[in-house]
Parts: structure tokens; sequence; C-alpha cells
């Protein structure tokens, strides 16, 4: 049920579900070098058969960024192997098993958002407030945001929070398109596991293609991005499975697109 002293817990409230847990409550669920190896070992061994991802946090926030309590003195060459640590760890997030739905609450502030940049889904309940304080404590994004952030907000809106600490509110950071789901207080799990449930129920091999080959043909030039849209349109339409599900629509068996809230 847990990993590194309960800095991580990991369940599996349904067999094809992982949910893990931020467990420094205490610590506001700061990530420590503990933490982030926790991370990377978790989403790195999960089994097979996970096909859809929770991530959230107890206590009040979801979490305070980096622990400066740990942050010392280090050359150059010892900060940017500090950073490549976060960079590998966000890397199995973003790119591992299966899609990550993050359930944010509380503070999600510095590298707090960074991981949660790293995720695919994104869930905010009322009183999330969003920041990025580096600028303010001589520091500089380290863990992927740089990267991250500014493709789901735009850099000229980093840059603001940056220079001149401000935060979003939840209301804020879901019309800025930081999140895609904004529920009350007390939610925003149930959320989570139900977009992950959809998301489980999804044939695997589009779930890949979204979560592996969307993300890089985004950053391509059209041309090329075309290209490897079709190989990977063609490469998922040849699954055994999609062909089954092209069948139970036809047959009437699917069910059709529909509004929901």
């Amino acid at each position: 049920m847990s990993t590194a002293e309960a800095l991580l817990r990991i369940s599996y409230p349904e067999p094809a579900i992982a949910h893990l847990e931020l467990d420094r409550a205490s610590k506001r669920n700061a990530i420590s070098d503990e933490l982030i190896a926790a991370l990377h070992q978790a989403f790195a061994g999960l089994p097979a058969q996970v096909r859809a991802i929770v991530l959230s946090a107890r206590g009040e926030h979801f979490c305070a960024g980096l622990d400066l309590s740990e942050l010392t003195e280090r050359s150059v060459a010892e900060g940017i192997v500090h950073s490549r640590s976060w960079h590998a760890a966000f890397e199995q997030v973003q790119f591992g098993r299966a899609p990550v739905v993050a359930v944010l609450h509380g503070a999600v502030v510095g590298g707090g958002l960074e991981l949660a940049a790293a995720s695919h889904i994104r869930v905010a309940e009322k009183g999330a407030i969003f920041g990025l304080p580096e600028g303010q404590r001589g520091l500089f994004v380290g863990g992927g945001g740089s990267s991250r952030i500014p493709q789901l907000i735009g850099h000229a809106r980093m840059t603001d929070m940056m220079l001149t600490g401000r935060v979003l509110d939840a209301d804020e950071a879901h019309a800025a398109g930081l999140v895609q789901y904004l529920v009350g207080a007390g939610e925003g799990l149930a959320k989570g596991l139900e977009l992950a449930r959809r998301i489980a129920a999804n044939a695997p091999l589009s779930n890949f293609a979204v979560q592996h080959a969307l993300p890089r043909i985004a950053r391509m030039p059209q041309a090329e991005g075309l290209f490897v849209e079709s190989l990977m349109a063609a490469i998922a339409q040849g699954d055994d499975a999609a062909k089954q599900r092209l069948q139970d629509f036809l047959a009437g068996r699917a069910a059709k697109v529909r509004k929901e809230d």
C-alpha cells in the first residue's frame, strides 16, 4: 500500500486504476529528494494491467513545491543533476504506464504545479490556488515547468506569475486552461476516479497514441506532424480492439456521443 516510508501511498481502487497519494501533509506535501525518488519508482513500476492513474494528495494541500528545508548550497553540476532527477520522475508521469488524472486542492505551487502539468487531465477543487514563487525566492523552475506550463497557459502568463508572484485561483486556472475540470470542495477525488474509469475503458492503443504521440505531434512542423498522425491513425485502426469497437458502433451496441456535465 505504501512506498518510501509512506511519502507516497499506492492503492488500486479497481484492477485497471492506480491511485497514488502524496503523503507529507505535515510539510504541505512539499517535494523532498526522497519523494521525487518515490514518484519515479512508483510510476515506472506500476503493474501492466493499470490503464489509468489518479494522482492526489493527503492533507490540506496538493503540493507546496520544493522542500526548501532540503535546499543546500550546490555546485552548478550538482544543481543540474538535482533538476534532472525531477525531469526523470516527471517524464514517467507524462510518458509512463497510463494517462494520469491529477486531483488538485489547496496550494498547487512551484514544483507542485510542475508535477500537475506533467499529468494529462487536471481536476481542481474550489479553493485551490496556483503559483510559481520561484522568482521571489531567487530560483528558477527546475522540474520541467518552463517546457510544460507555457504549453498550457502560454509563456506570457507564466512570465507574469514568475516575475510578479501572481497567484491564480481555481476559476482563473480553469479559464486559462491550466485545469480542465472545476469541482466543489471535497469532490475532486470522486471526479478523478470517474474520469479514470472512462480512460481505462478506452482501447489501450488509442490511449497510447493520445498520451505519447499527440504531445510530440503538436511540437512538430505541420507537414511532419500530419505524416506522423497518418501513421498513428493507421496503426490504431488496425488494432483488433479498434476493429471490434467499430463493429459494435455499426451494430448499435456502442454508446453515442452526448454532452455531460
